[in-house]
Parts: C-alpha cells; sequence; structure tokens
C-alpha cells in the first residue's frame, strides 16, 4: 500500500538514507511506496544493512522498479539469500503510479529514493521526484547554510 508522504508524517525508524540527494538534486514530489522484497531482504533491512548510493528509479512496462539499491545478503541466508543489487520492484496506487509516470516523462526529471524506513513491519521507500542540480546551484545552497549559521551564532552569542 502507498501513500502520498505528508510533511509532519511520522515514517518509522529510519533504516537508511540517501544523504546525498538533497544535495545533488531539487526535491519537488514525494510519494511513501512499499517494495517487493524475499525473507532474506527483509531480514537484511531489518538489520540495517541497506546502501541507497547510487539507487534511482526507473518506469519498465508501467511499474515503477528500484536500480542500484544494495541490501547486504543475510547473514544467516544459506542457500535461499538473495543477489544484493538486483531490480526491486515499487508498490504504488494506480493513480500516483500515472501521475508519476506522466512527470518522470518530461526532460530533466528522475526518480531517486530519499530513505528506507519500515511502518508497521513492512519496509517502504520514500520516493522523490527529482530534477539534478548545477554546480551554482549546489554553491548557492552552501553559502545560504553558512549565513544561516552565522546568524545563529551571532543570537546565540547575544544571549
Amino acid at each position: 500500500m502507498s501513500r502520498t508522504a505528508r510533511p509532519g508524517d511520522d515514517p518509522g525508524p529510519v533504516v537508511a538514507r540517501n544523504r546525498k540527494a538533497r544535495h545533488d538534486y531539487h526535491i519537488l514530489d514525494t510519494w511513501e511506496v512499499g517494495l517487493v522484497l524475499t525473507g532474506s531482504e527483509i531480514k537484511s533491512v531489518r538489520a540495517g544493512k541497506v546502501s541507497l548510493k547510487g539507487a534511482f528509479g526507473v518506469v519498465r512496462s508501467g511499474e515503477v522498479w528500484l536500480e542500484g539499491m544494495n541490501i547486504a545478503a543475510y547473514e544467516s541466508g544459506g542457500y535461499a539469500n538473495h543477489e544484493p543489487e538486483r531490480p526491486r520492484k515499487t508498490l504504488m496506487h494506480r493513480h500516483e503510479l500515472r501521475r508519476l509516470i506522466g512527470s518522470v516523462e518530461q526532460k530533466g526529471l528522475t526518480l531517486i529514493p530519499l530513505d528506507i524506513h519500515l511502518r508497521d513491519g513492512w519496509a517502504k521507500v520514500t520516493l522523490a521526484l527529482a530534477q539534478g542540480k548545477k554546480r551554482h546551484d549546489k554553491r548557492e545552497d552552501l553559502k545560504r547554510r553558512q549565513a544561516e549559521r552565522d546568524a545563529a551564532r551571532a543570537v546565540g552569542r547575544r544571549r
């Protein structure tokens, strides 16, 4: 079951976060989507053995797939272990999927996972529709954050 992520909504315990996503992309819209996982994969997710570095979403035959996400092999998996970097299908409502596919087809927009979290025992991914930042945009963000830090520091000294 997927639903649109809302500000202030508690997503549950975050297992992994894509730290570079907000630095490298302008986030336009987000969705909370489910993942189709095998037994050994969900056990590794609950153990926190997930990396979202370099992961992205792809629309294939009317479905969204996550590529490049690494879920480490489960230590006690034995012969039934999974392939760590296989493509994983996401679960979304049909109306959300139609809107998302229309948006992704625009030039310069991509799907990136922001984080993986657990909600009621189910693994969920916060998927974002994003547009890549240029180098000068990144510099402006860094300057703005530094100015905010300096202002907060100056206010703290006055007290």
